[in-house]
């Protein structure tokens, strides 16, 4: 602004003291906070969500952020079951669901039909369930029971177990218990935390006694923040809270010995799900994004895409001729932006543009995020100040802000339109009969047609997951497409 002075830092002076008496370290609050919220708002999105989101004070600058709550509902077996005349089996599963399933757990085989009571005839459609006995001593793998399945006599006691195949998904359902039961093991539940590191940001700016005196329209009295020097902030830190990289280092202070610096780690890679994009956008696609958002573990209340400019250009110029029963509308949305409401039966995207994306290189992508499901972690030791400058007739003030920004839940969906997938599980559209291309590592896909090409019974809206398995031995081993639906 021309009325700082030239060349001189910026920051918010004693704000505990200028906004009615708040401690330090509490510097964002809801007075200030709906100040900044509004401040400069559409060019730092990402920024005003943070500030709106659920606030946790914590007491170091490393915190263990659980990001799902919710306990594992599927396993996949790791090896397939061959039929047997036993009336129980070893249940092969990874090393990290071994012990999930105690005993007198019920599990439920999808895909894998259950028998008649005479265990004669198979029941389509009515699915295989198992009863978890033990442990195996030597692998740690359930010992399973199969309830309702093959009996070699009608009037045989117990069944025999059918065939099962790798990678079928089995549902945990309740235990059931003999008739004078009542101890059963705890269930295991073990979350596996993630660290986040809370990163220090600051900002210093010296505000002349004039300009003060101009009583801006900012919520201080003592200490006025010049608008570019807040707004640099703001777009800096924003960019800092979409790519910043996780890290944590010792520097040299003098006459103060060795000091950490904490930076964290942005949004962009805290994702678990990935939609990898290609080719053009169609309300198909739109409605199929909105299933997968809405219709996981974790539902959350909103859907707010926050999109870079070619995608939220390639999202305005679908074709809706052939839906008329689809709205899109504008509106004020609960952050007080206006935004493009795509209304689906499974839950309406509120669609922004994010100018910080652009600035990335990120234009075709975008963040499907879930409003309520972010956590604002604020260090406790945050501190203010403000110092006359000697010899002017100005003041310096100063702000530091310690926080970092994290994902809760699991229904949040990074759309990867720059071809630079990272490490999260990564899904395609596919809107072809033909059976889709495989990769090294396996590819999942959500199919927008039926799909004989990978099964009968691959259905328009499923996700099935598909990996490549060596068919054969010597000269006639092939390398074949082995898929399995995901549910």
């Amino acid at each position: 602004m021309s009325s700082n002075v030239p060349g001189s830092p910026a920051t918010v002076s004693a704000a505990a003291e200028a906004t009615g008496g708040l401690n330090a370290g509490n510097f964002i609050e809801s007075e200030i906070d709906e100040q900044l919220f509004r401040f400069n708002s559409d060019d730092t999105p990402l920024m005003n969500l943070m500030l709106r989101a659920k606030r946790v004070k914590v007491n170091s600058p490393e915190v263990d952020h659980y990001m799902i709550d919710e306990p594992i509902a599927t396993m996949k077996t790791a090896e397939a079951i061959a039929a047997s005349q036993q009336s129980q089996s070893v249940l092969p599963l990874e090393p990290n669901q071994q012990n999930i399933a105690r005993p007198y757990t019920t599990l439920l085989v999808h895909g894998v039909d259950g028998y008649t009571p005479d265990g004669q005839e198979t029941t389509p459609g009515k699915w295989l369930m198992l009863f978890v006995i033990d442990h195996d001593t030597t692998s740690g793998n359930p010992v399973v029971r199969s309830i309702n399945g093959p009996r070699i006599n009608p009037s045989d006691e117990l069944t025999t177990m059918p065939k099962i195949p790798a990678g079928t998904t089995l549902t945990i359902l309740a235990n059931s218990l003999y008739e004078t039961q009542k101890e059963v093991d705890p269930d295991i539940i073990v979350p596996q935390p993630s660290r986040i590191f809370l990163q220090k940001r600051g900002m210093n700016q010296v505000v002349s006694d004039y300009f003060e005196s101009q009583r801006k329209r900012l919520p201080f009295s003592k200490a006025v923040i010049a608008e570019q020097a807040i707004a640099n902030f703001k777009v800096r830190g924003n960019r800092t809270l979409w790519a910043g990289r996780p890290g944590k280092f010792k520097v040299n202070v003098p006459k103060m010995g060795m000091q950490y610096i904490y930076t964290t780690e942005g949004l962009r890679w805290q994702f678990k799900r990935e939609l990898q994009h290609q080719g053009r956008w169609t309300v198909e696609r739109i409605i199929g994004l909105a299933k997968m958002f809405f219709t996981g573990e974790d539902v959350p209340k909103t859907a707010l895409l926050l999109a870079g400019k070619n995608l939220l250009e390639q999202i305005q110029c679908i074709d809706y001729s052939a839906h008329p029963e689809i709205q899109i509308t504008t509106k004020e949305n609960a952050m007080g932006w206006v935004v493009t409401n795509f209304h689906t039966v499974f839950g309406d995207i509120e669609i922004k543009r994010e100018p910080t994306l652009d600035r990335l290189g990120w234009s075709n992508s975008g963040a499907l995020i879930g409003e309520d499901r972010l956590v604002h972690y604020v260090y406790s030791a945050e501190h203010s100040f403000s110092d006359r400058v000697g010899g002017e007739e100005a003041v310096r003030n100063g702000i530091l802000i310690w926080d970092a920004v994290a994902l809760k839940g699991s229904c949040h969906i990074w759309i990867d339109g720059e071809g630079m997938a990272s490490g999260a599980e990564q899904i395609l559209m596919w809107d072809s009969p033909e059976e889709p291309p495989v990769d090294k590592n396996g590819s999942t896909y959500y199919l927008l047609c039926d799909c004989p090409g990978i099964g009968d019974d691959a259905r328009l809206g499923q996700t099935w997951h598909g990996v490549n398995t060596n068919v054969g031995s010597g000269s006639d081993m092939k390398v074949v497409a082995s898929w399995s639906r995901v549910e």
